[in-house]
């Protein structure tokens, strides 16, 4: 056996260390030693310090001290517990040796290869993931592997490779290739046009359950997009859905599933020919685009409150000749409407103060003239101060607000005060009928005493029966559509909310269009001669 001086093995392991640690290259330079003896010389210097007068032998029969053992296993467990990197770095022990040391230090933290996965399980998880009932990384979890593992047996098995069509001939990340006596046991004998088939069958599995997915999410979005095309409120039946907005939905899925329109169709209840015709109209300009700009200007004109029909007599008025119906349309498709009104009412019923009038209207709510029948009630709001309340005097003849009284308290002076205004606007002769409902104002002897001294004939509805008085209810819920419902008065002071209310009273009485005179009450009463 050659020996070889401490001068010899001093150089090779400086130049072991100079060339990175390149056994080969010291080899073929030097022309000795082994590897492994190369390896044994340069562990014993760096334990030595790296100590050029310390020994360097050749390591047979050399134990490894504890510290020695400690630095090997916290080296394996800091980088990634693999043991070639750590053989690699400190040049000791062997995998074996190593493997003992982390079980003795460090047990449950050396890392332990796992078994293979049979070419079964393999086709089984790439078909879970294929169909899409679970995620790669949940498959991978399942099995102990990683979910690129998964996506890539997905791969191969769909590419057809001859080399791994049996999904069983390599092993997982990390595993150990099996041999052809292990490849033939798992495929269980089957033959290559098996595999074949097997794999065209998973595919056509595949392919039908992705086409299902997709029929599924053209459905649902047939009915989400019906819904935006018909609204959410009452009477959105999709059987009720117009042709233009079948093209539309047609439209819509075609754009989004990337799908022809035509295949749509019948599955949308629509004919060829409609759905074309349909489409170049929907492809012009809008027909009433040019009407819009008029509508908007008169429907803020009327601060919110007019429906198409005045909205439409307002168009008249300004030259502007077109069908009710295209404005009706146009506001509907554009959102324009009034506010909707509340139902809460205030009640001024307090009781039976003595004997009621008798109810001489019995709601026929109509007089040939001026001055023949009057309605008289008392209606509150609410705002953040605190509660207004209105008393006005409403003409049957034509709903004309004949005089109104506005206060903070529903007072019996409140509802004199508005009866004394309006006995002022009587002609000589005149005696109409004051209709009210039981409340307690209009049963006080105030009340009465001006009743008789101006000939007025009272009537009072049956109790709790507001149909009774229709007359001034429809009144206040027009009022209150129009000005107080869903509008911003809750930071309005007293003062600013009674003068809004009073601006509101002239502007109903002598610029709203009443849509069966085609024209507001005073410009009708002008018409007539009835008034200055």
């Amino acid at each position: 056996m050659v020996k070889y001086t401490r001068e010899q093995r001093l150089r090779a392991v400086r130049l072991y260390e100079r060339y990175d640690r390149g056994a080969a290259s010291v080899i073929n330079e030097l022309g000795c030693p082994s590897r492994q003896m190369l390896v044994r010389w340069h562990r014993a210097w760096v334990e030595a310090g790296r100590d050029d007068g310390g020994s360097l032998g050749d390591g047979r029969g050399e134990r490894y001290t504890p510290g020695q053992k400690r630095a090997a296993v916290d080296h394996y467990l800091r980088h990634g517990r693999c043991a070639a990197r750590t053989i690699r770095a400190l040049g000791y022990p062997c995998k074996a040796l190593l493997a003992r040391w982390v079980d003795e230090l460090e047990p449950g933290q050396r890392r332990i290869r796992r078994a293979p996965v049979d070419a079964g399980t393999r086709r089984k998880a790439v078909v879970e993931y294929a169909s899409g009932s679970r995620t790669s990384r949940q498959v991978g979890e399942e099995l102990g592997v990683s979910a690129d593992v998964v996506r890539n047996w997905k791969h191969k098995m769909l590419a057809g490779d001859d080399k791994e069509r049996a999904m069983g001939d390599d092993a997982d990340k990390g595993g150990t290739p099996k041999s052809r006596e292990d490849r033939h046991r798992d495929d269980g004998g089957r033959s290559l046009e098996g595999m074949r088939r097997e794999r065209d069958g998973i595919r056509s599995q595949l392919t039908r359950m992705r086409a299902e997915r997709d029929e599924l999410e053209i459905e649902l979005e047939i009915i989400r997009y019906t819904k935006e095309l018909l609204g959410k409120g009452r009477g959105a039946d999709p059987d009720n859905l117009t042709n233009a907005g079948r093209t539309r939905l047609v439209l819509h899925l075609a754009g989004r599933f990337a799908v022809k329109p035509r295949d749509l169709l019948g599955r949308c209840g629509l004919s060829r020919s409609t759905f074309y015709d349909n489409g170049k109209r929907l492809g012009r300009p809008e027909r009433d685009e040019w009407l819009l700009d008029p509508v908007r200007r008169a429907f803020e004109q009327s601060r919110e409150r007019y429906g198409y029909r005045r909205i439409w007599r307002m168009l008249r008025d300004r030259g502007i000749r077109v069908c009710g119906r295209r404005v009706m349309k146009l506001m509907t498709r554009h959102g324009i409407a009034p506010k909707l009104r509340s139902r809460r009412r205030y009640n001024s019923y307090s009781g039976e103060h003595g004997p009621a009038p008798a109810n001489l209207v019995n709601r026929r709510f109509h007089a040939k003239a001026p001055n023949r029948l009057w309605a008289a009630d008392i209606t509150e709001f609410r705002i953040g101060e605190g509660k207004i309340y209105l008393s006005p005097v409403i003409d049957c003849y034509d709903g004309m607000p004949v005089a109104w009284s506005i206060g903070t308290s529903p007072t019996a002076e409140l509802a004199d005060t508005m009866l004394e205004q309006a006995c002022a606007t009587l002609k000589d002769g005149e005696r109409p009928v004051i209709h009210s409902d039981r409340g307690c104002h209009y049963r006080w002897p105030g009340w009465i005493r001006i009743c008789e001294r101006h000939g007025l004939t009272r009537s009072m509805s049956a109790k709790g029966c507001s149909p009774d008085n229709a007359a001034a209810e429809g009144f206040f819920g027009r009022l209150k559509q129009e000005f107080y419902y869903n509008q911003n008065h809750q930071d309005d002071s007293i003062d600013e909310f009674i003068d809004a209310l009073e601006a509101y009273l002239v502007w109903y009485r002598d610029e709203r269009i009443k849509t069966e005179y085609g024209m507001s009450i005073r410009r009708h009463r002008q018409a007539l001669g009835l008034m200055a």
